[in-house]
């Protein structure tokens, strides 16, 4: 699945901070199982290339899974290299990100100004995170949108609620990354199915 079609089925980015990989695999069953197509394990989580890994073998084309929090190029490598498809961080590193994107990954840097957003674009960033979202606000994704590439989708990350999505979606934004609010370490997997069915269902009401 690339990251259109995955987007499309539901913008929505399930981060795990924290997952442990003898947990990875159920955890991701659960959320493809309540319609996640996007799944984030952020490179400061216990041994996270080898939960990378288990979730991409095990998910396959069901999913897209990426890794988070990717700050070097030697992370970025380890991750393809462990079944990433997507690299996400919470900066703009134009290296960084021109050397995903040079490995053919799709890449969703941190920006938290017009400045980093295009670096980044011409940097081959295929997406933008807006972070930290609740700090930045809607009205910074609205001037934004008067400026920036259409085609270039923005994610709304840090502080997101079910309260945020009809204000940023309105604004511009085209998907959340969500995650205190969906995992924390230390949750059943019954009970991350159980929030990521109450979060999914939040966000189809919010856009009617």
């Amino acid at each position: 699945m690339d990251f259109n079609s995955a987007r499309a089925q539901l913008p929505l980015v399930a981060i795990l901070r924290g997952i442990r990989p003898d947990e990875a695999l159920e955890v991701g069953e659960v959320l493809v199982a309540a319609g996640f197509t996007l799944i984030e394990v952020p490179l400061n989580s216990p041994e996270p290339f080898d939960s990378i890994a288990r979730l991409a073998r095990g998910l396959g084309e069901r999913a897209m899974v990426g890794a988070g929090t990717v700050l070097d190029k030697p992370s970025v490598d380890a991750a393809a290299e462990a079944g990433a498809r997507l690299i996400l961080a919470p900066n703009t590193d134009v290296e960084v990100i021109a050397h995903a994107s040079g490995r053919g990954l799709t890449v969703m840097p941190g920006v938290a100004t017009a400045s980093e957003a295009f670096a980044a674009i011409r940097s081959g960033a295929a997406a933008l995170k807006l972070f930290p979202a609740s700090s930045l606000g809607a009205g910074t994704v609205s001037a934004w949108r008067a400026v920036l590439p259409r085609h270039v989708p923005i994610f709304a990350v840090g502080g997101i609620d079910g309260a945020s999505y009809a204000q940023f979606t309105a604004a511009g934004v085209d998907g959340f990354g969500i995650g205190t609010a969906l995992f924390k370490p230390g949750m059943t997997a019954d009970a991350v199915a159980s929030r990521g069915g109450e979060i999914v269902a939040e966000w189809r009401r919010s856009i009617g």
